[in-house]
């Protein structure tokens, strides 16, 4: 089963302590890079995270992101009772006797004066049971979604396999007869000759140049081993894994076989089915590149 290396997926947990989103999203890269944004307080997590991603995911630019907040609770709160305190007198001893008391809001405003304590605190090895989880979940979403566009470029990878299938069954017809109006030509210009200029040709002379014309042309091989390669493709996007790296290689050898049938045969009919194989070829790189 292809998978895209492109995809999104998202889960979100909320209880009494924590509120959570976890977010994994894609885009190609012809080797892995995680790219990971998590909040400070669970940032000590950030190795656990990688390991749970690269276990599922091969290829591709990742972006994994956990936002994690806990929510504001009265005890997170308190005074710094020397710092107000100290404001105060320095209020009171700028205005002298006349000086009147400052307000506590005026106060509380000040720098210092209320503290927040940090939510890293906590141990966040407490939450990971709920983060991995809920990471867990991303990724399977995100998965789906890679499976889903897979299925998709399977069948475009599938109906282009098939296109090349039937040019190539036209060249396989054609390259005989290559061979065979090669000869007929070359009769047809001796026979000019001898009765332009009453040239004598011996009939060994004749059956040796067809033969060289007719290895020098032969494609056989070639078509053999294109056919060969078209059989590989289609098993290859069959395959229980993802076979992308497989899959570059396979289409380069098919590449290198159609460039030859069209540089051996010199044939206008075979030239114009190896354009149309060229054309679906590179519609098939185009698409492997985001395979995973």
């Amino acid at each position: 089963m292809l998978l895209s290396m492109t995809g999104f997926g998202e889960a979100r947990h909320v209880d009494d302590r924590i509120t959570a989103v976890a977010e994994v999203r894609s885009v190609n890269n012809r080797h892995l890079k995680l790219i990971t944004k998590i909040s400070d307080a669970y940032s000590s997590l950030e190795g656990d995270l990688e390991k749970q991603v690269r276990l599922l995911i091969r290829r591709g630019t990742v972006h994994l992101t956990l936002k994690v907040d806990r929510p504001k609770v009265a005890s997170d709160y308190r005074l710094n009772l020397v710092a107000l305190s100290s404001y105060r007198d320095q209020l009171l001893s700028l205005g002298g006797n006349s000086a009147s008391t400052p307000r506590f809001a005026d106060l509380l405003a000040l720098p210092g004066v209320v503290e927040s304590s940090s939510q890293s605190g906590d141990d966040p090895s407490q939450d990971w049971p709920i983060l991995r989880e809920l990471v867990a979940q991303a990724i399977e979403k995100f998965q789906a979604s890679r499976a889903e566009e897979g299925r998709v470029m399977s069948e475009e990878l599938r109906a282009l396999g098939l296109s090349i299938e039937e040019h190539l069954s036209q060249v396989e017809v054609r390259g005989p007869e290559i061979v065979a109006g090669y000869a007929t030509r070359l009769l047809e210009r001796v026979q000019a000759l001898v009765e332009a200029r009453g040239v004598n040709i011996e009939a060994k002379d004749l059956i040796r140049e067809v033969a060289i014309h007719s290895e020098r042309a032969d494609i056989a091989e070639e078509v053999i081993r294109l056919k060969a390669h078209l059989t590989q493709f289609h098993e290859s996007i069959k395959e229980r894994e993802s076979a992308g790296r497989k899959l570059e290689f396979i289409v380069q050898e098919m590449g290198r076989e159609t460039n030859t049938i069209g540089s051996k045969a010199n044939d206008i009919e075979i030239s114009r089915s190896v354009v149309e194989m060229k054309g679906a070829l590179e519609k098939i790189r185009e698409l492997i590149q985001n395979v995973e």
